[in-house]
Protein backbone atom coordinates (compact mmCIF):
# COMPACT_ATOMS: atom_id res chain seq x y z
CA UNK A 1 0.00 0.00 0.00
CA UNK A 2 2.67 2.22 1.13
CA UNK A 3 4.57 1.34 -2.30
CA UNK A 4 1.74 2.26 -4.32
CA UNK A 5 1.35 5.69 -2.40
CA UNK A 6 4.69 6.53 -3.36
CA UNK A 7 4.72 5.24 -6.92
CA UNK A 8 1.42 7.53 -7.31
CA UNK A 9 3.30 10.52 -5.77
CA UNK A 10 5.94 10.13 -8.16
CA UNK A 11 4.20 9.58 -11.19
CA UNK A 12 5.14 6.15 -11.43
CA UNK A 13 3.07 3.51 -12.85
CA UNK A 14 4.14 -0.26 -12.76
CA UNK A 15 4.10 -1.87 -16.05
CA UNK A 16 3.93 1.07 -17.52
CA UNK A 17 6.93 2.44 -16.45
CA UNK A 18 10.62 0.28 -16.09
CA UNK A 19 11.67 1.18 -12.49
CA UNK A 20 15.43 0.25 -13.88
CA UNK A 21 15.42 2.53 -16.39
CA UNK A 22 14.21 5.29 -13.70
CA UNK A 23 16.76 4.47 -11.35
CA UNK A 24 19.05 4.32 -14.49
CA UNK A 25 18.26 7.66 -15.55
CA UNK A 26 18.93 9.32 -12.36
CA UNK A 27 22.52 7.72 -11.81
CA UNK A 28 22.93 9.38 -15.51
CA UNK A 29 21.61 12.45 -14.62
CA UNK A 30 23.67 12.55 -11.51
CA UNK A 31 27.23 12.20 -13.50
CA UNK A 32 26.65 14.42 -16.06
CA UNK A 33 25.38 17.48 -13.65
CA UNK A 34 27.53 16.61 -10.57
CA UNK A 35 30.13 18.88 -11.97
CA UNK A 36 27.84 22.13 -10.74
CA UNK A 37 28.68 21.18 -7.18
CA UNK A 38 32.33 22.74 -8.35
CA UNK A 39 31.78 25.07 -10.42
CA UNK A 40 28.46 27.06 -8.74
CA UNK A 41 30.80 26.82 -5.72
CA UNK A 42 34.18 28.48 -7.36
CA UNK A 43 31.39 31.50 -8.84
CA UNK A 44 29.55 32.07 -5.38
CA UNK A 45 33.14 32.32 -3.90
CA UNK A 46 33.93 35.22 -6.33
CA UNK A 47 31.11 36.64 -4.61
CA UNK A 48 32.45 36.35 -1.19
CA UNK A 49 30.80 33.36 -0.36
CA UNK A 50 32.91 30.41 1.83
CA UNK A 51 34.08 28.12 -1.00
CA UNK A 52 32.91 24.73 1.26
CA UNK A 53 30.11 26.28 2.54
CA UNK A 54 28.89 27.36 -1.19
CA UNK A 55 29.16 23.73 -2.20
CA UNK A 56 27.06 22.78 0.97
CA UNK A 57 24.60 25.18 -0.05
CA UNK A 58 24.63 24.56 -3.92
CA UNK A 59 24.32 20.84 -2.71
CA UNK A 60 20.74 21.34 -0.46
CA UNK A 61 19.22 23.11 -3.04
CA UNK A 62 20.01 20.57 -5.52
CA UNK A 63 18.45 17.95 -3.47
CA UNK A 64 15.68 20.14 -2.67
CA UNK A 65 15.08 21.01 -6.01
CA UNK A 66 15.32 17.35 -7.16
CA UNK A 67 12.87 16.46 -4.35
CA UNK A 68 10.28 19.04 -5.47
CA UNK A 69 10.29 17.92 -8.80
CA UNK A 70 10.32 14.35 -7.96
CA UNK A 71 6.90 14.78 -5.90
CA UNK A 72 5.26 18.01 -7.40
CA UNK A 73 6.56 17.86 -11.29
CA UNK A 74 6.98 14.23 -11.42
CA UNK A 75 8.74 14.45 -14.22
CA UNK A 76 12.50 13.17 -15.01
CA UNK A 77 13.76 16.27 -14.69
CA UNK A 78 16.67 17.51 -12.95
CA UNK A 79 17.05 20.93 -10.68
CA UNK A 80 20.36 22.45 -10.00
CA UNK A 81 21.73 25.82 -9.75
CA UNK A 82 21.61 27.15 -13.11
CA UNK A 83 25.02 28.21 -15.07
CA UNK A 84 25.14 31.67 -16.53
CA UNK A 85 22.57 32.81 -13.61
CA UNK A 86 24.73 32.12 -11.06
CA UNK A 87 26.82 34.33 -13.39
CA UNK A 88 24.16 36.85 -12.97
CA UNK A 89 24.31 36.35 -9.04
CA UNK A 90 28.31 37.18 -8.62
CA UNK A 91 29.19 39.20 -11.65
CA UNK A 92 26.10 41.78 -11.94
CA UNK A 93 24.18 41.78 -8.73
CA UNK A 94 27.30 41.47 -6.15
CA UNK A 95 30.33 43.30 -8.89
CA UNK A 96 28.24 45.08 -10.66
CA UNK A 97 25.07 46.05 -9.02
CA UNK A 98 27.38 46.13 -5.59
CA UNK A 99 24.98 44.23 -3.61
CA UNK A 100 26.08 42.02 -0.39
CA UNK A 101 25.78 38.71 -1.48
CA UNK A 102 23.66 38.59 1.76
CA UNK A 103 21.37 41.27 -0.01
CA UNK A 104 22.02 38.95 -3.60
CA UNK A 105 20.66 36.08 -2.00
CA UNK A 106 17.76 38.06 -0.60
CA UNK A 107 16.74 39.19 -4.05
CA UNK A 108 16.92 35.25 -5.43
CA UNK A 109 14.34 35.15 -2.69
CA UNK A 110 11.98 37.26 -3.57
CA UNK A 111 12.47 36.90 -7.18
CA UNK A 112 11.77 32.89 -6.39
CA UNK A 113 8.72 33.90 -4.34
CA UNK A 114 7.55 36.23 -7.55
CA UNK A 115 7.89 33.07 -9.36
CA UNK A 116 5.98 31.29 -7.71
CA UNK A 117 3.20 33.69 -7.87
CA UNK A 118 3.73 33.81 -11.80
CA UNK A 119 4.36 29.80 -12.06
CA UNK A 120 0.91 28.85 -9.85
CA UNK A 121 -1.54 31.65 -11.80
CA UNK A 122 -1.65 32.27 -15.73
CA UNK A 123 1.04 34.90 -15.10
CA UNK A 124 3.80 33.29 -16.69
CA UNK A 125 2.37 32.97 -20.58
CA UNK A 126 1.65 37.06 -20.43
CA UNK A 127 5.30 37.74 -19.46
CA UNK A 128 6.59 35.00 -21.87
CA UNK A 129 4.92 36.50 -24.59
CA UNK A 130 5.17 40.25 -23.91
CA UNK A 131 9.07 39.61 -24.23
CA UNK A 132 10.11 39.32 -28.16
CA UNK A 133 11.74 36.16 -28.95
CA UNK A 134 14.77 37.63 -30.38
CA UNK A 135 15.43 39.12 -27.29
CA UNK A 136 14.88 36.02 -24.95
CA UNK A 137 16.94 34.24 -27.27
CA UNK A 138 19.74 37.55 -26.95
CA UNK A 139 20.13 36.86 -23.38
CA UNK A 140 21.21 33.55 -23.84
CA UNK A 141 23.40 34.03 -26.22
CA UNK A 142 24.85 37.08 -24.17
CA UNK A 143 25.26 34.51 -21.38
CA UNK A 144 26.71 31.98 -22.88
CA UNK A 145 29.53 34.57 -24.58
CA UNK A 146 30.14 36.31 -20.92
CA UNK A 147 30.97 32.54 -19.79
CA UNK A 148 33.03 32.26 -22.10
CA UNK A 149 34.97 35.09 -21.53
CA UNK A 150 34.82 34.52 -17.82
CA UNK A 151 36.37 31.41 -18.48
CA UNK A 152 38.97 32.50 -20.97
CA UNK A 153 40.20 34.70 -17.77
CA UNK A 154 40.07 32.08 -14.71
CA UNK A 155 42.02 29.86 -17.74
CA UNK A 156 44.29 32.80 -18.15
CA UNK A 157 44.09 31.99 -21.99
CA UNK A 158 43.07 35.72 -21.95
CA UNK A 159 44.73 38.45 -19.59
CA UNK A 160 44.16 41.77 -19.41
CA UNK A 161 45.96 44.81 -21.11
CA UNK A 162 46.91 48.17 -21.34
CA UNK A 163 46.31 49.16 -24.65
CA UNK A 164 43.82 46.17 -26.09
CA UNK A 165 41.77 45.56 -22.85
CA UNK A 166 42.68 41.80 -23.84
CA UNK A 167 45.06 39.49 -25.10
CA UNK A 168 46.31 36.11 -25.15
CA UNK A 169 47.67 35.13 -22.08
CA UNK A 170 51.58 33.03 -21.71
CA UNK A 171 51.00 29.79 -22.84
CA UNK A 172 54.64 28.97 -20.29
CA UNK A 173 52.08 29.35 -17.24
CA UNK A 174 51.57 25.71 -15.62
CA UNK A 175 48.01 27.41 -15.57
CA UNK A 176 47.10 28.00 -18.72
CA UNK A 177 48.29 24.59 -19.81
CA UNK A 178 46.17 22.91 -17.46
CA UNK A 179 43.28 24.69 -18.81
CA UNK A 180 44.01 23.86 -22.60
CA UNK A 181 44.15 20.40 -22.20
CA UNK A 182 41.40 20.12 -20.40
CA UNK A 183 39.24 22.12 -22.45
CA UNK A 184 40.70 19.64 -25.56
CA UNK A 185 39.77 16.59 -23.58
CA UNK A 186 36.21 17.91 -22.67
CA UNK A 187 35.57 19.06 -26.32
CA UNK A 188 36.50 15.49 -27.34
CA UNK A 189 34.60 13.50 -24.39
CA UNK A 190 31.46 16.36 -25.45
CA UNK A 191 31.43 15.42 -29.05
CA UNK A 192 31.74 11.46 -28.43
CA UNK A 193 28.80 11.92 -25.88
CA UNK A 194 31.11 10.04 -23.10
CA UNK A 195 28.24 9.97 -19.99
CA UNK A 196 29.94 12.35 -16.93
CA UNK A 197 32.37 14.11 -19.68
CA UNK A 198 32.50 17.29 -18.37
CA UNK A 199 32.78 15.56 -14.40
CA UNK A 200 36.27 13.56 -16.01
CA UNK A 201 37.50 16.64 -17.45
CA UNK A 202 37.49 18.17 -13.85
CA UNK A 203 38.83 15.39 -12.20
CA UNK A 204 41.53 14.73 -15.17
CA UNK A 205 42.49 18.83 -15.25
CA UNK A 206 42.61 18.84 -11.24
CA UNK A 207 45.09 15.69 -11.68
CA UNK A 208 47.07 17.47 -14.37
CA UNK A 209 47.32 21.37 -12.54
CA UNK A 210 49.14 19.29 -9.66
CA UNK A 211 51.30 17.38 -11.79
CA UNK A 212 52.19 20.56 -13.74
CA UNK A 213 52.89 22.45 -10.40
CA UNK A 214 49.75 25.28 -11.34
CA UNK A 215 48.47 24.51 -7.63
CA UNK A 216 49.99 22.59 -4.64
CA UNK A 217 48.42 20.17 -2.12
CA UNK A 218 46.91 21.96 1.05
CA UNK A 219 46.32 19.50 4.03
CA UNK A 220 44.47 22.60 5.93
CA UNK A 221 41.86 22.14 3.30
CA UNK A 222 40.99 18.48 4.51
CA UNK A 223 40.89 19.86 7.96
CA UNK A 224 37.82 22.36 7.12
CA UNK A 225 34.29 21.82 8.59
CA UNK A 226 32.33 22.67 5.70
CA UNK A 227 28.69 22.37 7.41
CA UNK A 228 30.63 25.20 10.68
CA UNK A 229 31.52 27.10 7.27
CA UNK A 230 27.62 26.98 6.09
CA UNK A 231 26.79 28.17 9.50
CA UNK A 232 27.91 31.59 7.76
CA UNK A 233 25.45 31.38 4.64
CA UNK A 234 22.61 29.71 5.83
CA UNK A 235 19.85 31.96 6.12
CA UNK A 236 21.08 35.26 6.02
CA UNK A 237 19.58 37.14 3.27
CA UNK A 238 19.69 40.70 3.89
CA UNK A 239 16.19 41.92 3.28
CA UNK A 240 16.87 45.42 4.55
CA UNK A 241 17.44 48.07 3.46
CA UNK A 242 16.77 46.51 -0.07
CA UNK A 243 13.34 46.51 0.30
CA UNK A 244 13.33 50.24 0.33
CA UNK A 245 16.28 50.33 -2.18
CA UNK A 246 15.05 50.56 -6.31
CA UNK A 247 17.90 49.26 -7.63
CA UNK A 248 16.98 45.91 -5.57
CA UNK A 249 13.60 45.94 -7.30
CA UNK A 250 15.23 46.33 -10.15
CA UNK A 251 17.53 43.26 -10.00
CA UNK A 252 14.30 41.23 -8.18
CA UNK A 253 12.30 42.06 -12.06
CA UNK A 254 15.73 41.31 -14.09
CA UNK A 255 16.31 37.70 -12.13
CA UNK A 256 12.31 37.31 -12.41
CA UNK A 257 12.92 37.57 -16.17
CA UNK A 258 15.67 35.79 -16.55
CA UNK A 259 14.74 32.42 -14.67
CA UNK A 260 10.98 32.59 -16.05
CA UNK A 261 12.21 32.34 -19.82
CA UNK A 262 15.23 30.00 -19.48
CA UNK A 263 12.36 27.63 -17.52
CA UNK A 264 9.66 27.79 -19.66
CA UNK A 265 12.00 27.05 -22.61
CA UNK A 266 13.68 24.46 -20.54
CA UNK A 267 10.92 22.67 -19.01
CA UNK A 268 8.61 22.47 -22.37
CA UNK A 269 11.22 21.19 -24.23
CA UNK A 270 11.87 18.38 -21.77
CA UNK A 271 8.37 17.44 -21.28
CA UNK A 272 7.80 17.09 -25.09
CA UNK A 273 10.70 15.05 -25.13
CA UNK A 274 9.20 12.46 -22.57
CA UNK A 275 6.14 12.89 -24.22
CA UNK A 276 4.28 14.18 -21.05
CA UNK A 277 2.68 17.49 -21.63
CA UNK A 278 0.55 17.51 -18.50
CA UNK A 279 3.88 17.55 -16.00
CA UNK A 280 4.38 20.96 -17.85
CA UNK A 281 2.59 23.23 -14.92
CA UNK A 282 3.45 21.30 -11.92
CA UNK A 283 7.26 21.22 -13.21
CA UNK A 284 7.00 24.56 -13.15
CA UNK A 285 5.60 25.38 -9.84
CA UNK A 286 8.49 22.77 -8.69
CA UNK A 287 10.93 25.26 -9.70
CA UNK A 288 9.45 28.26 -9.06
CA UNK A 289 9.66 27.14 -5.22
CA UNK A 290 12.83 25.49 -5.68
CA UNK A 291 14.42 28.89 -6.17
CA UNK A 292 12.78 30.87 -3.41
CA UNK A 293 14.57 27.82 -1.41
CA UNK A 294 18.04 28.71 -3.16
CA UNK A 295 17.71 32.47 -1.57
CA UNK A 296 17.59 30.44 2.04
CA UNK A 297 19.77 27.70 1.56
CA UNK A 298 22.83 30.05 0.13
CA UNK A 299 22.51 29.32 -3.60
CA UNK A 300 22.25 31.57 -6.73
CA UNK A 301 18.90 30.61 -8.68
CA UNK A 302 17.74 27.33 -10.04
CA UNK A 303 16.96 25.94 -13.77
CA UNK A 304 15.83 22.59 -15.57
CA UNK A 305 19.03 21.46 -16.11
CA UNK A 306 19.81 21.04 -19.57
CA UNK A 307 21.83 17.46 -18.81
CA UNK A 308 18.57 16.21 -17.68
CA UNK A 309 18.19 15.29 -21.43
CA UNK A 310 20.44 12.50 -20.75
CA UNK A 311 18.37 10.92 -18.48
CA UNK A 312 15.80 11.56 -20.45
CA UNK A 313 17.37 9.46 -22.93
CA UNK A 314 17.81 6.61 -21.03
CA UNK A 315 14.36 6.21 -20.27
CA UNK A 316 13.61 8.14 -17.48
CA UNK A 317 9.87 9.17 -17.95
CA UNK A 318 8.89 10.24 -14.01
CA UNK A 319 9.46 11.39 -10.55
CA UNK A 320 11.68 8.37 -9.72
CA UNK A 321 14.60 9.74 -11.49
CA UNK A 322 15.22 12.85 -9.61
CA UNK A 323 14.42 11.01 -6.49
CA UNK A 324 17.80 8.91 -7.53
CA UNK A 325 19.68 11.69 -8.28
CA UNK A 326 18.72 13.46 -5.05
CA UNK A 327 19.77 10.36 -2.81
CA UNK A 328 23.32 10.60 -4.71
CA UNK A 329 23.72 14.22 -4.34
CA UNK A 330 23.20 13.40 -0.84
CA UNK A 331 26.06 11.20 -0.79
CA UNK A 332 28.34 14.29 -2.07
CA UNK A 333 28.30 15.70 1.43
CA UNK A 334 31.40 13.00 2.37
CA UNK A 335 33.48 14.15 -0.54
CA UNK A 336 33.40 18.22 -0.14
CA UNK A 337 36.56 18.66 1.44
CA UNK A 338 37.79 16.35 -1.46
CA UNK A 339 36.80 18.99 -4.08
CA UNK A 340 37.85 22.13 -2.64
CA UNK A 341 41.21 20.84 -4.21
CA UNK A 342 39.69 21.49 -7.89
CA UNK A 343 41.93 24.61 -9.18
CA UNK A 344 40.11 27.17 -11.67
CA UNK A 345 42.25 25.81 -14.36
CA UNK A 346 40.06 22.55 -14.22
CA UNK A 347 37.15 24.72 -14.31
CA UNK A 348 37.51 27.64 -16.27
CA UNK A 349 37.13 25.24 -19.49
CA UNK A 350 33.82 23.50 -18.42
CA UNK A 351 32.84 27.02 -18.23
CA UNK A 352 33.81 27.91 -22.30
CA UNK A 353 31.93 24.17 -23.10
CA UNK A 354 28.73 25.41 -21.38
CA UNK A 355 29.01 28.96 -23.13
CA UNK A 356 29.04 27.58 -26.30
CA UNK A 357 26.11 25.61 -26.05
CA UNK A 358 24.47 28.61 -24.83
CA UNK A 359 25.01 30.83 -27.92
CA UNK A 360 23.19 28.05 -30.29
CA UNK A 361 20.60 29.70 -29.33
CA UNK A 362 21.51 32.39 -32.13
CA UNK A 363 20.24 29.87 -34.47
CA UNK A 364 16.39 30.47 -33.22
CA UNK A 365 16.53 34.40 -33.82
CA UNK A 366 15.08 36.06 -36.82
CA UNK A 367 17.96 38.85 -38.64
CA UNK A 368 15.53 39.52 -41.45
CA UNK A 369 13.64 42.49 -39.14
CA UNK A 370 16.50 44.89 -38.58
CA UNK A 371 13.91 46.37 -36.08
CA UNK A 372 14.16 42.30 -34.43
CA UNK A 373 17.68 41.84 -35.03
CA UNK A 374 19.48 45.33 -33.49
CA UNK A 375 18.22 45.28 -30.30
CA UNK A 376 18.74 41.74 -29.94
CA UNK A 377 22.73 42.14 -30.76
CA UNK A 378 22.63 44.92 -28.35
CA UNK A 379 22.25 42.38 -25.93
CA UNK A 380 24.40 39.67 -27.05
CA UNK A 381 27.16 41.85 -27.82
CA UNK A 382 26.99 44.46 -24.55
CA UNK A 383 26.48 41.68 -21.79
CA UNK A 384 30.07 40.26 -22.53
CA UNK A 385 31.77 43.77 -22.92
CA UNK A 386 30.15 45.48 -20.06
CA UNK A 387 31.15 42.48 -17.84
CA UNK A 388 27.26 42.93 -17.01
CA UNK A 389 24.09 41.33 -17.60
CA UNK A 390 21.46 44.18 -16.53
CA UNK A 391 23.53 46.77 -18.68
CA UNK A 392 23.45 44.31 -21.66
CA UNK A 393 19.93 44.03 -21.12
CA UNK A 394 19.34 47.55 -20.78
CA UNK A 395 20.64 48.22 -24.22
CA UNK A 396 18.37 46.07 -26.12
CA UNK A 397 15.65 46.30 -24.20
CA UNK A 398 15.65 50.08 -24.61
CA UNK A 399 16.59 50.23 -28.05
CA UNK A 400 13.44 47.53 -28.87
CA UNK A 401 10.84 50.10 -28.59
CA UNK A 402 12.79 53.14 -29.90
CA UNK A 403 13.59 51.12 -33.43
CA UNK A 404 9.81 49.96 -33.29
CA UNK A 405 8.67 53.35 -32.55
CA UNK A 406 10.87 54.69 -35.72
CA UNK A 407 9.47 52.31 -38.18
CA UNK A 408 5.98 53.39 -37.34
CA UNK A 409 5.07 50.03 -35.65
CA UNK A 410 5.03 51.21 -32.18
CA UNK A 411 2.03 49.13 -31.39
CA UNK A 412 4.18 45.79 -31.55
CA UNK A 413 5.32 46.68 -28.45
CA UNK A 414 3.40 45.35 -25.74
CA UNK A 415 2.82 47.47 -22.70
CA UNK A 416 5.13 45.28 -20.29
CA UNK A 417 8.07 46.35 -22.83
CA UNK A 418 7.63 49.75 -22.31
CA UNK A 419 7.30 49.49 -18.03
CA UNK A 420 10.70 47.20 -18.44
CA UNK A 421 12.12 50.02 -21.06
CA UNK A 422 11.21 52.67 -17.81
CA UNK A 423 12.50 50.51 -15.42
CA UNK A 424 16.17 50.03 -17.55
CA UNK A 425 16.02 53.76 -17.96
CA UNK A 426 15.53 54.34 -14.51
CA UNK A 427 18.28 52.31 -13.43
CA UNK A 428 20.81 54.23 -15.75
CA UNK A 429 19.57 57.59 -14.26
CA UNK A 430 19.92 56.06 -10.45
CA UNK A 431 23.48 55.19 -11.51
CA UNK A 432 24.04 58.42 -12.97
CA UNK A 433 23.30 60.51 -9.77
CA UNK A 434 24.93 58.12 -7.69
Amino acid sequence: MKQNLLSKSLGYQPGQHDWRQEVSSGLISYFAVVYIVMVNAAILSDAGMPLQAAMVGTLLTSIAGCLLMAFLGKSPIIVVPGMGINAFFTYTLVHSMKLTWQEALAVVAVAGLLFAIVAFTTLYKRISEAIPHNLQHGISVGIGLFLTFIGLQKSGIVVAHQTTFVTIGHFSDPNVITACVTLLLALVLFVRKVKGDLLISILVGTALAYILGAVHPDVNKLATQPWQQYGEIFGKLSLYPGLTNIAFWIAVFLLLLIIVFENIGLIAAQTRMIERPETFKGSLRALSLSNFAAGILGSSPTVAAAESTAGIAAGGRTGLAPLVTAVLFGATFFFIPLLTYIPDSAIAPILIIIGSLMVQNIKEMNFSDFTEAFPAFLVMVMIPFTYSIVDGMAFGFIAYPIAKLAAGRGGEVKVVMYVITVLFLANFILHALM
